[in-house]
């Protein structure tokens, strides 16, 4: 049976959120802004247009928005040589993919970044496509994102699980009818993202590893309906 396990990749595989919420954070700040880490890290996963929206309004004068996006990727990139890998990430990949299930990672990192992503994780011969907001006209929480990976396996939404660890994670897969899983490693609630969505939660990739079997991948629970 072709089946799709879907993954993002910040804050789910590899431990970077935290990461990312200090690059926004003075980027934000060297551009003028004040911002509270806490609200730029309940902002993260969300694509950079779209983060910065949330977290400075439609209003805002988008004319800076381009150096702010900038500023953040050159932080970050301060880190690519040794970003870490969330315990268990590797392995979970692959213990997926000998069961058969076309491993498709789901991310609005750019290749530079992804590359880096992919080195820290040490999975590639897991990994079967990679989809990135760059290839739809809207990233999460939006469905587009899920239903590219999907298109690229050719694996219907009901064949498939999501895995991810913020709420936007968990309404994008809720919009694209896939079953959802919660990772709490990314810092997020396991409230919040039961009520955004997920079917079931762990602590992160090893404790989903080693409860495979009684989660949506061993189950197959049906898809929540679309919303």
């Amino acid at each position: 049976m072709n089946r799709a396990a879907l993954f993002d990749v910040d804050g789910t595989l590899a431990d970077t959120n935290h990461l990312h919420v200090t690059a926004w954070w003075e980027a934000l700040r060297q551009a003028g802004h004040t911002v509270p880490m806490h609200a730029v890290h309940r902002a993260i996963g969300l694509p950079g247009e779209d983060l910065l929206e949330h977290l400075l309004g439609e209003d805002r004068d988008r004319a800076g928005d381009g150096r702010i996006s900038t500023g953040h990727d050159t932080l970050y990139a301060t880190w690519f040589d040794r970003l870490p890998a969330l315990p268990g990430a590797g392995d979970l990949l692959r213990e997926l993919a000998s069961a058969g299930w076309r491993v498709v990672l789901v991310t609005s990192a750019k290749e530079r970044e992804l590359d880096a992503l992919r080195a820290a994780i040490d999975a590639d011969e897991a990994i079967t496509e990679t989809a990135t907001s760059d290839d739809v006209e809207q990233g999460k929480p939006a469905p587009d994102p899920i239903l590219h990976a999907l298109d690229l396996v050719g694996v219907p939404a009901g064949d498939a699980v999501f895995v991810g660890d913020s709420v936007w994670d968990m309404r994008a897969a809720r919009h694209a009818g896939v079953t959802s899983v919660g990772l709490l490693c990314g810092g997020i609630p396991r409230a919040d993202l039961e009520e955004a969505g997920a079917a079931a939660v762990y602590d992160g990739p090893a404790d989903l590893l080693a409860h495979l079997a009684e989660s949506p991948f061993g189950t197959r629970a049906a898809p929540p309906a679309t919303a």
